[in-house]
């Protein structure tokens, strides 16, 4: 068992609070991974979709989980759990010093995420106050001009990671 944080960074021109939707902990928010065996190391070809509404039963267990996955090279089962309470918005700030801020802790047993996809569903602000949401950022940027501010607003160079929680 190991708990891993996405972390998430990027380039934010006059925009702040970069967030899912629903906010950090958005039930319904869609996170696209690719999936690692613990067993033999085989990384799945294609993402993965695991949102935090969604439940499974642990086979073998009175538990719920969020995915349980079977390796398709060697045929080990694995599982991971989404836990909210850990995520918080890219800021403006974090941003300009490329720093990697915490959006979601994963409980992985016998799996882990090794990549996180960008995609839709995302809100930001503008530093001037201006909301921007349902943000598609599956391309890597979002561009826009904040009539309020009067300035150009961008998100672009998204990077992400997966850390061991310690």
């Amino acid at each position: 068992m190991v708990n891993l944080v996405l972390m998430i960074t990027g380039e934010l021109d006059n925009l702040t609070d970069l967030q899912p939707q629903g906010g950090c902990d958005d039930a319904n928010f869609p996170f696209y991974i690719k999936i690692k065996c613990g067993n033999c190391g085989e990384v799945s070809p294609k993402e993965t979709c695991l949102v935090l509404s969604d439940t499974v039963s642990i086979p073998k267990s009175r538990g719920t989980t969020n995915l349980v996955q079977k390796c398709k090279f060697c045929g080990r089962e694995g599982n991971i759990t989404m836990i909210p309470g850990k995520g918080r918005p890219l800021t403006l700030e974090a941003g300009e010093t490329e720093e990697y801020v915490p959006l979601m802790l994963f409980d992985c047993r016998g799996i882990e995420p090794v990549e996180f996809a960008f995609g839709d569903g995302w809100k930001v602000q503008s530093t001037d106050g201006t909301k921007y949401e349902g943000i598609d950022l599956s391309s890597g940027e979002f561009s826009e001009y904040c009539e309020k501010g009067q300035v150009p607003v961008m998100i672009s160079n998204l990077k992400s990671k997966f850390e061991i929680l310690k």
